[in-house]
């Protein structure tokens, strides 16, 4: 099997995904961040094809990235443009026929999926948050640097801003380099940069924290995954939902920034498949 790109119906507008492991018993859902040119290619490429021989796998561009459709009518603040992800992620199960899935969500694509767990919490079962900013109140200077990038960007300052989101430039540049590729070529198209304008212009942090109320009361079991050395979304997020979830473990990796799926890609790929796995029969060969 080979991961499949294709576009697929989500209300009044088409989403555009990655799909592979298609007739596998158990669907994982993975959610990307945000910044420049993010797009779920960009976010998870280089692991998608590593759950789909054990997992239904779906990989979408939220609304508002990549080569789903983009809104026509935007969103007047941060709480609109939540719900308009949650709808969509909901519409594209329900398009899907996936009636329950695991999650994962890196950065923003973390706090949608705690927003989920609030929202439909009988449809999601285990969930992995990478970096999450649930917890997040103020912004860093590196995450304020992102969310302004539209106002004059250059390939130049998307390197210098995606290289911060790793702790370690050194035998990474190559890879660097083609992720800065990938991403620019997508912010450079015109509706893409206007979303993001719009998304950032017009959203707060404090539309994406999770109330302890609400983690206090979810029951799924959470695997949270963090770099130490992050500098977009720090430690004390995570540590803030550990506080408040009932069911969850951190694991944190020294020597690792923003991005755990790269530099710690292979502990990363064991951490999530054991946690998905935790606790099943495995079937017959």
């Amino acid at each position: 099997m080979a991961i499949k790109q294709r576009k697929v119906k989500t209300g009044d507008y088409e989403t555009y995904i990655h799909e592979g492991g298609v007739g596998n018993s158990e669907t994982v859902i993975l959610l990307h961040g945000s910044g420049p040119g993010a797009s779920a290619s960009a976010n998870w490429k280089a692991i998608l094809p590593e759950y789909e021989d054990r997992f239904h796998v779906v990989a979408p561009d939220l609304v508002g990235f990549g080569d789903t459709d983009h809104p026509t009518e935007y969103p007047e603040n941060g709480a609109q443009w939540m719900n308009l992800r949650l709808k969509q992620v909901l519409d594209l199960m329900d398009t899907l026929n996936i009636d329950k899935a695991h999650l994962v969500g890196n950065s923003l694509g973390g706090v949608i999926s705690l927003f989920l767990a609030m929202e439909a919490p009988d449809r999601f079962d285990r969930i992995v948050l990478m970096g999450a900013g649930g917890g997040l109140t103020e912004p860093t200077p590196e995450l304020a640097k992102l969310a302004n990038f539209h106002k004059d960007p250059s390939k130049k300052s998307m390197y210098n801003l995606l290289s911060w989101f790793l702790y370690d430039l050194e035998g990474m540049e190559d890879k660097l380099q083609a992720i800065v590729d990938e991403r620019f070529e997508i912010f450079s198209r015109e509706e893409v940069r206007r979303s993001y304008r719009e998304n950032f212009t017009n959203s707060h942090l404090s539309d994406m924290l999770v109330p302890p109320s609400a983690l206090k009361r979810m029951k799924q079991e959470f695997l949270l995954i963090h770099g130490h050395q992050d500098r977009f979304v720090p430690l004390q997020s995570s540590l803030y939902v550990m506080d408040y979830l009932e069911n969850a473990e951190l694991h944190v990796f020294k020597r690792c920034g923003h991005w755990a799926q790269v530099e710690q890609k292979d502990r990363f790929l064991g951490l999530t498949k054991e946690f998905f796995s935790r606790g099943k029969v495995a079937e017959p060969v």
